[in-house]
């Protein structure tokens, strides 16, 4: 066992509230000219604020900086930072599984419930709560692929990476499955080379843009590797949505993305693996399931974070203490404090 830092959050999903840290002081600012505007009706704005002595506008900026700094290390804590302290080295029997997801704007079709690729992370995230002693690595692709996470037995890390899947990964649009599964099969380590314990699990609605597919199909055949094929979607297609909007093509029609189960089925067929349609009741990887455990397992050093240790509560501390000093700054002065002059004398001195 050694030591080892790594710094992940649990909930990722709560830094999205970082955007307030700059829409707050944003809204702030448009309420700020919204009251000028309306001190306006009443005359000259230099004078009615002359009939406000006691209003100071940099107070109230100052309050709304704690105030929007506050929120940014809130959302922090609630995105729970953790580090990995200690690093566990085991010799397992397991095997390498590649999960090669679609993340193509095609898998935000609503034919399957709520979408395709909320379903696809939702199911995912299942199937790596059940694993034990596999080894997992994840590679997202659309008209290009990317490993989001190398082969590891780091379960934790796998679960926040799942989160992260989604269209926004993959700058360029489209669905090269060929590309996907070259990348997948460079993944695997060598010390499983000989073996017969590597496996992709692919999932996507198969819409095919290129013919790279075949050559994969071969490598992938050349090194034992069985690939499985999860489709989501429905052969009858649906038209496709992004943002709400119906997405047209050159043409002006509206654009129905289908799933291509002929592909799926001939590309788990040739590697030995078995094909599953995914439905709203079934998604399909406990068929999958069932066909690994039927594949022979190969010794794995398995190396993983044994724990991880919380971070939130420095970050709570500081929203906390941020919030208890914005409290006690007035955009008022003190009237208790309105006859003190602590630079009377001093004046008084120099004339």
């Amino acid at each position: 066992m050694s030591d080892l830092n790594i710094f992940i959050f649990a909930k990722p999903e709560w830094l999205w509230l970082l955007l307030a840290v700059v829409a707050i002081p944003v809204i702030y600012l448009m309420l700020r000219f919204y009251r000028r505007s309306k001190i306006k009706r009443f005359g000259n704005v230099a004078t009615v604020q002359s009939l406000m002595p006691n209003y100071n506008g940099v107070r109230g900026w100052i309050k709304i900086a704690l105030f929007s700094v506050a929120v940014g290390f809130l959302a922090l804590a609630l995105a729970r930072p953790q580090t990995g302290s200690k690093l566990r080295t085991t010799e397992v029997e397991g095997r390498e599984v590649v999960l090669v997801v679609d993340v193509s704007n095609s898998m935000l079709a609503e034919d399957v419930t709520p979408s395709r690729i909320e379903r696809t992370r939702y199911a995912i995230s299942r199937l790596v709560e059940r694993m034990k002693e596999d080894r997992l690595g994840i590679v997202a692709f659309a008209e290009e692929a990317e490993v989001l996470l190398p082969i590891t037995g780091d379960y934790k890390m796998a679960e926040a990476m799942v989160k992260r899947l989604s269209p926004s990964l993959i700058a360029h649009q489209g669905t090269d499955i060929g590309e996907a599964l070259e990348v997948a099969l460079l993944s695997f380590t060598e010390t499983t080379k000989e073996s017969k314990s590597r496996v992709v699990i692919l999932i996507t609605d198969g819409e095919e843009h290129n013919q790279r597919t075949e050559a994969a199909i071969e490598s992938a055949v050349a090194q034992g590797v069985m690939v499985c094929a999860i489709g989501i979607g429905t052969p009858e297609g649906t038209p496709l949505k992004i943002d709400g909007e119906l997405i047209e093509d050159e043409d002006g029609k509206m654009v129905v993305t289908k799933l291509g189960e002929p592909l799926l089925q001939h590309i788990a067929e040739a590697t030995g693996g078995i094909y599953v349609r995914s439905r709203n009741e079934n998604f399909g990887l406990d068929d999958i399931i069932a066909r690994l455990d039927e594949m022979e397992s190969t010794q794995l050093t398995q190396i993983a974070f044994e724990e991880y240790d919380e971070q939130y509560q420095w970050f709570l501390g500081a929203a906390l203490l941020l919030l208890l000093v914005e409290v006690f700054i007035m955009e008022r002065r003190n009237p208790l404090l309105k006859g003190v002059r602590l630079f009377e004398r001093e004046s008084k001195d120099k004339k």
